[in-house]
């Protein structure tokens, strides 16, 4: 189906809601299945604390990588044999996101985490539907009148994958790994799709990692007055280094060694902004860019954390 007839097609049932058991939820995304409650939680395999403690008990190696698509965001978490996807880049990622993820030896994803429906974190999602079996789609309940956010809903329903919303506290096992979701908090944020981020806490031993997509200041202070426990390791920062996000209480909450910027080199943005640097560097944080080095890849063993470059160089 061409573009404009897809556009045109969905655009009116932008208003339909899903009825799901007895909850009517009005931000469903349209022409997709939803999993929620605990219906969701056993479909994408919700663990408790005890069940993250004990695969922590047969540590495996993790690998994160930030895989460099200029001004965009896509993050692969492997661990023990499963997988992760976190954002697919711009549409014209999709194909060389595949390659990447084919050359790791990965044929299926456990999760796929689309945190919000900007074009720079979800363009390539409809190739990697294409290519890739999916168990656990996660997307934030909020629509977006484009092509490319047109592009994923059509390549979901013809994969007839299920969309699991994001509940802040739920936690979910990658192997020896897991992940809790910490954001988004509020039920609607309007029209700041930064501030809809499905943003996570990745615990692998005693390393960890907090990634939050784009979200911006206000969404950064509501996951702080969660009550989650955000302390990390390492942080990704929000909105490709962005003054708008980075806050300074998120940032002192969070309290990060290491900070990975996801940026396009010479981008227009001026991404990321010198306010947002100074602050880390005031902060005594190591700063990797994929704009300055390329993909980066950190590996964890569950006790010590390896970077395969060092900060502020390009190989």
């Amino acid at each position: 189906m061409g573009k404009g007839k897809c556009s045109s097609i969905l655009a009116g049932v932008f208003s339909v809601i899903f009825i799901l058991g007895s909850l009517v939820l009005p931000n469903v995304l349209p022409g997709a299945k939803a999993a929620t409650g605990q219906a969701a939680k056993e479909q994408a395999g919700a663990v408790s604390a005890d069940s993250v403690e004990e695969a922590g008990r047969n540590m495996q190696e993790m690998e994160v990588h930030f895989l460099d698509v200029g001004q965009a965001d896509c993050i692969l978490v492997s661990c023990g044999g499963h997988s992760m996807l976190v954002d697919a880049g711009n549409n014209q990622d999709g194909e060389m996101i595949t390659a990447y993820l084919k050359e790791q030896g990965i044929t299926e994803l456990d999760y796929v985490i689309a945190t919000h429906p900007h074009a720079d974190h979800i363009g390539g999602l409809d190739t990697v539907i294409e290519n890739f079996g999916i168990k656990t789609l996660f997307m934030p309940q909020k629509v977006h009148t484009t092509a490319t956010f047109e592009d994923v809903i059509a390549a979901i329903e013809n994969h007839d994958l299920s969309i699991t919303a994001p509940k802040p506290g739920d936690t979910y096992p990658l192997g020896s790994s897991s992940f809790t979701i910490l954001s988004p908090v509020k039920e609607d944020y309007g029209e700041e799709l930064n501030n809809w981020s499905v943003g996570i806490k990745l615990v692998h031993g005693s390393n960890s990692i907090v990634m939050c997509g784009d979200a911006e200041e206000e969404a950064e202070e509501d996951i702080c007055l969660s009550g989650l426990d955000i302390s990390a390791d390492v942080l990704k920062l929000g909105h490709h280094g962005s003054r708008t996000s980075t806050g300074e209480l998120f940032l002192k909450t969070v309290d990060p060694k290491y900070a990975i910027i996801s940026c396009g080199r010479g981008n227009d943005y001026g991404h990321p902004h010198k306010e947002t640097l100074k602050k880390l560097s005031e902060a005594g944080i190591f700063v990797f860019r994929t704009d300055e080095q390329g993909t980066i890849i950190l590996e964890s063993d569950g006790k010590s954390l390896q970077f395969n470059a060092e900060p502020g160089t390009r190989e």
